[in-house]
């Protein structure tokens, strides 16, 4: 593991001076929504402390800018696809059937009863809430057909490395027959692949960036929806980093101001670099004279604290666990990676 790592490290550096952010990236983040008055538990789970081996721990959580807002998106059988050079994509078909099948059951009360109270048991706490007011599906949801059998999802890291689409999928399959083949990634590459008609629906987590697919005309409304955009739950980003916090950030009163505290005292900070929600989150929250974006150009000067890994979040975890840095992650995948002692 510390080979793997320290060849990621190199890749991440030479990433940092030479190479520019995925073009899926907003230079701009664009704060997630809050829930209109759903609060999250806040009881310590029995699994607070680390487990032998993982010294990463939360340092600060649950700050109003920290909330992290889930959507789902049927693609548009019509969109412009094209491929990663902007050459236009023929021939593409998506299972329309399928993809309304998938979004109406995860927002059926079934669907959404179980995403609520996934975790609970394991980890003392709730890892995902929903939304109030969130749209919730009275639809019948019909049986897979050999044509409407195969659903591509193309998703986050965050809710499969957290394990809840592992923990809903066999469910919905068995009930009724599908069987769903899950792209995961960071949010700008699962967006990306929807684009190149590669998916049937996106689950995903950067309102700028989801606005923009709708915009550009690759979302479609459901039969029985108002919009495009149907968000649901969510859970919240969370400040990780050494047991001990050298600098201090969990005593700072905003995280906002944790963000311009590493920045300060120069502590290693890992960030994904890959265009997702979590990344496009993270850049939000340093201080704007820092200038930091999306473009390996505006943090050339940071490279001695600041490590773009244009990695997943289970990556980038290792990375600041052996590296003794700080990190943004979801809250779900972070608890996922601590109970599993860092594997």
């Amino acid at each position: 593991m510390k080979k793997l790592v320290a060849l990621l490290l190199a890749a991440a550096m030479v990433f940092a001076l030479t190479a520019c952010g995925s073009s899926e990236t907003t230079t701009t983040a664009a704060p997630t929504e809050a829930p209109a008055t759903t609060e999250a538990k806040t009881e310590a789970p029995a699994t607070t402390e680390a487990p032998a081996g993982v010294d990463l721990t939360i340092l600060y959580e649950q700050d109003d800018s920290m909330i992290n807002t889930y959507s789902q998106l049927a693609v548009n059988p019509e969109a412009p696809f094209a491929d990663a050079d902007g050459k236009a994509v023929d021939g593409v078909e998506l299972n329309t059937v399928g993809a309304a099948a998938l979004i109406n059951w995860l927002l059926s009360e079934e669907g959404e009863k179980l995403a609520a109270n996934y975790g609970f048991e394991e980890y003392g706490e709730y890892l995902f809430y929903l939304l109030d007011g969130c749209p919730v599906s009275t639809a019948e949801i019909p049986a897979a057909t050999e044509e409407t059998k195969q659903i591509r999802l193309s998703t986050t890291t965050s809710v499969n490395d957290s394990g809840l689409l592992g923990y809903l999928l066999p469910k919905f399959e068995e009930q009724y027959g599908y069987s769903v083949e899950v792209f995961s990634a960071g949010t700008g590459k699962s967006i990306a692949n929807a684009k190149m008609g590669n998916a049937d629906l996106i689950l995903v987590h950067a309102k700028a960036q989801e606005e923009a697919f709708i915009a550009d005309g690759f979302a479609a409304v459901i039969d029985g929806m108002d919009k495009e955009r149907l968000s649901y739950m969510y859970n919240f980003f969370v400040l990780c980093g050494p047991s001990d916090d050298p600098i201090g950030a969990k005593d700072c009163a905003t995280v906002k101001d944790a963000f311009a505290k590493i920045a300060e005292q120069k502590a290693t900070f890992i960030s994904r670099g890959d265009g997702s929600g979590t990344h496009t989150k993270e850049l939000s929250l340093w201080p704007e004279s820092l200038g930091i974006t999306a473009e390996a150009d505006s943090f050339k000067d940071y490279t001695d604290w600041y490590t773009s890994a244009n990695a997943g979040m289970g990556v980038c975890l290792t990375m600041a666990e052996e590296m003794h840095g700080y990190i943004l992650s979801d809250k779900a995948t972070f608890l996922t990676f601590k109970v599993n002692n860092g594997q």
